[in-house]
């Protein structure tokens, strides 16, 4: 009898957890800490000001909340903003908000608030690095919960630039501009985002080594999962990796591919990577009055026929990239695979040469032309980044296999920008450039965009593409202007201003108790924390 009872107690026991097991879920349920290492240290968690430091945007995208925001799928969608409407043939943008939105003072979000923001990027006297978005934009109040916004020409991708993080006007109208940049709100930030500020720690020197955020129990979208996130900072990218392997964090922002070769050779190091595609891409630009070679299509042809991009992406990267073969990548508006392509073909890129009379008349592996036998020599620019100085010594290999001689240069980063690239004082430049979801052909390749202030790398000029690029901008319908995105590219690899080469991945790496994480592409690398949102650690059962 003690036997039977035992064996029934234990029927019922078991019989109960499958039923429980049979009618619940699991489900994520608030709690939980979460350690993150990111480089550098934040300066100004401020949206006004956050554009000049990568680790800045990184913890905007959680204190603060914006109009419309990037899912991790690559769609724009509202956030604070309820609903909008377009009118006035594309000129005038009227958005509505949510009900009820808090600043994490308790204080309600309003339309003064996205207002005073906006002027406050307008007023060039608070150095903003939105200013250049928001020139020549009116904005006015229709009511405490929508907008107006005003500007001058229709401009489809506008929708894209209400992505900024809104400021508290009730705690920053009164600070002048020239204590903006100063005030202790940067680093004690006030948001309405899903996460406010709890705590900082400064070492010896007063540099910021540890932030702490905690959950807002009053975020207009719901509390979010996990209840703190401590961010720690440190100097590079090896320090941050050096830190998770001591235990320190769970995560760090970004990964390299040499940690990450390390990573997958260590079985269970309980680290779960996600790859992540960006809208941005490298290529060599070519600045045909530098060189009266690279003036010649046969040339530029040649160079892009012996490029070999996927040596380069498994080298450089570990495999983890894409070849890119045009100035639009996968995942933006536009992106078509059904264009003209130069893939590797050395044979052919050396038939081409010899077809247009280049010889190795002195058998020095250099080709010559011309009475005075001209030797066929350019100049390739980089930036001292690793993978781009690595990517730089491939091409010099590999275009010197047909007969070119590459003569490297490679500067460092904030001198490339100032003595080489906004004087445009190079003849070829390898460089990368961040599209955004919505590709802004613009200022990239529209001839008005050549002068050093501008980012037409290649000092493109195409009458038809400046006309398709200005028509496009004013296009509201997304298949038409996608069409005409495609026109675009098609000009632009049929004329072969530059060699398109890869978009790497963001690598990113978290805990594998870290879960709902679900990210495809981003608009940026700084949006990585913006889906933080639906991260969780602990868990709940409970009845479907």
């Amino acid at each position: 009898m003690l036997s039977l009872t035992a064996l029934t107690l234990i029927g019922l026991g078991l019989l109960s957890i499958f039923a429980w097991r049979y009618f619940t879920i699991v489900k994520p349920d608030q709690g939980g800490s979460f350690d993150i290492a990111l480089t550098g240290s934040p300066r100004f968690l401020n949206p006004v000001l956050t554009p000049a430091n990568e680790t800045d945007r990184n913890l905007d995208n959680l204190i603060f909340s914006s109009l419309m925001k990037y899912d991790g799928q690559g769609n724009l969608i509202p956030s604070a903003a309820d609903k909008y409407a377009i009118g006035d043939n594309g000129k005038v943008y009227e958005v509505t908000l949510q009900k009820d939105i808090r600043w994490h003072d308790g204080q309600p979000l309003t339309t003064d608030d996205i207002i005073f923001t906006i002027q406050t990027i307008q007023n060039p006297d608070y150095k903003s690095p939105l200013l250049s978005l928001w020139q020549g934009v009116e904005v006015e109040k229709v009511d405490d919960l929508t907008v107006r916004f005003r500007i001058k020409g229709a401009f489809a991708p506008f929708i894209d630039n209400l992505t900024f993080g809104i400021l508290p006007k009730h705690l920053w109208e009164n600070i002048p501009a020239s204590q903006f940049a100063l005030h202790e709100l940067n680093l004690k930030p006030i948001g309405s985002g899903p996460y406010k500020f709890t705590k900082l720690q400064k070492d010896s020197k007063g540099a910021v080594k540890v932030l702490t955020l905690n959950a807002f129990d009053k975020y207009f979208a719901g509390q979010t999962y996990i209840s703190t996130i401590n961010f720690k900072f440190y100097s590079t990218e090896s320090d941050c990796y050096a830190a998770y392997k001591k235990g320190e964090v769970e995560s760090f922002g970004f990964l390299s591919v040499k940690n990450f070769a390390e990573l997958k050779n260590k079985p269970n190091h309980n680290l779960k990577i996600y790859s992540i595609s960006l809208p941005r891409y490298f290529a060599v630009f070519f600045n045909q009055a530098q060189n009266k070679f690279l003036a010649d299509k046969t040339i530029r042809q040649a160079l892009a026929f012996a490029t070999d991009k996927k040596t380069i992406i498994q080298e450089v990267f570990g495999g983890y990239g894409q070849e890119i073969d045009s100035p639009l990548v996968p995942g933006t508006i536009g992106y078509s695979d059904q264009i003209k392509k130069y893939d590797f073909a050395p044979e052919h890129a050396k038939n081409i040469l010899a077809a247009a009379g280049w010889k190795d008349v002195d058998n020095d592996g250099v080709l010559e032309i011309g009475k005075n036998n001209e030797k066929l020599a350019i100049s390739l620019t980089t930036v001292d980044w690793p993978e781009l100085a690595q990517t730089a010594s491939l091409l010099q290999k590999q275009w010197e296999q047909i007969g070119v001689k590459v003569n490297l240069n490679v500067k460092e980063t904030s001198q490339a920008q100032s003595e080489i690239i906004k004087p445009r004082q190079y003849q070829a430049l390898l460089f990368g450039e961040v599209l955004g979801i919505e590709p802004n052909f613009y200022s990239f390749w529209h001839s008005s965009q050549k002068k050093e202030a501008g980012f037409n790398l290649s000092l493109y000029e195409n009458p038809t593409a400046d006309k398709l690029i200005s028509t496009a901008m004013e296009d509201f319908d997304n298949n038409s202007r996608s069409q005409k995105y495609r026109q675009i590219v098609n000009l632009i690899t049929e004329d072969l201003p530059a060699i398109f080469l890869f978009s790497p991945d963001f690598l990113f790496g978290a805990k594998e108790n870290v879960k709902g994480i679900d990210i495809k592409i981003l608009d940026n690398s700084s949006s990585l924390f913006s889906q933080a949102t639906n991260w969780y650690i602990d868990t709940e059962r409970v009845l479907k």
